[in-house]
């Protein structure tokens, strides 16, 4: 009983569900008026882009699916995780990952099972104000204090973009005259634009790895199909912003 009633709970207190119990309010309100279609077009709206099983549809129809790559047992000479997994603490000088933190975690296990020889962290800092936090620098800091062997990580930690992600890696690799096989890692949202980035980069025996995947198997419960969340308009967010870099990119000749 606790348990449900902490889901109700959960339900009632959050802001958005304030948000969409208002323009209920207001819809109301404004039927007699001249108002009424355009507040009822914004509450159709707002509950479309915030159903959980429309919003999946949208995103599993863009996710890129990796072949149950988890179930084969190939083995790669280095795996190119890219950045954007969380952000640097100054506080107490250290990394807080983030949801997109599982690139790393996911690659770590497949470095520990032997199926990895060697990481390359790919991403600089992301933010204007402050250039001279690298991500890749503080993510190397990290492996080192988990006892990988510096020979083992190789950062690229200048790059801004996905799209200097696979230029300057590929300027590394290329000095280091490598020619093994390579596991291109990001989340499963990133890597339909970042497989076509590298591909069209010039990067040879490369295969996709994704992680954090956003949806799952089809869900048919009467929460996930009916009532409006938060959480669904961040993951549709994601993906337009994927969509639309991926437009952007392929207008300028980068993919």
């Amino acid at each position: 009983m606790f348990f449900f009633l902490s889901k109700i709970l959960a339900f009632i207190i959050a802001p958005f569900t304030w948000l969409f119990v208002a323009l209920l309010i207001l819809l109301k309100k404004t039927w007699h008026t001249p108002f009424k279609k355009w507040i009822l077009g914004l509450t159709i709206f707002t509950y479309v882009i915030s159903n959980s099983f429309l919003v999946d549809e949208v995103v599993r129809a863009w996710e890129y699916s990796d072949d149950n790559i988890y179930l084969k047992n190939t083995k790669y000479d280095l795996a190119i995780i890219l950045a954007g997994m969380g952000r640097i603490d100054e506080r107490q000088d250290r990394f807080d990952f983030n949801q997109s933190g599982d690139r790393l975690f996911q690659t770590l296990d497949l470095y520990y099972k032997g199926r990895i020889k060697k990481l390359l962290i790919t991403g600089g800092s992301g933010s204007v104000s402050k250039p001279h936090h690298r991500e890749a620098v503080y993510i190397k800091k990290y492996l080192l204090n988990l006892g990988i062997p510096d020979s083992c990580i190789l950062i690229e930690n200048d790059s801004k973009n996905t799209y200097e992600n696979a230029i300057n890696t590929k300027h590394i690799l290329d000095s280091l005259h490598y020619e093994g096989n390579t596991l291109l890692v990001t989340s499963s949202f990133h890597m339909r634009r970042s497989l076509a980035i590298f591909n069209k980069a010039g990067y040879k025996n490369l295969t996709p790895y994704v992680t954090n995947k956003i949806t799952g198997l089809r869900k048919f419960e009467i929460d996930h199909c009916f009532i409006p969340t938060a959480d669904a308009i961040y993951g549709l967010n994601l993906i337009l912003h994927e969509m639309v870099g991926y437009g952007v990119y392929k207008m300028r000749g980068y993919l």
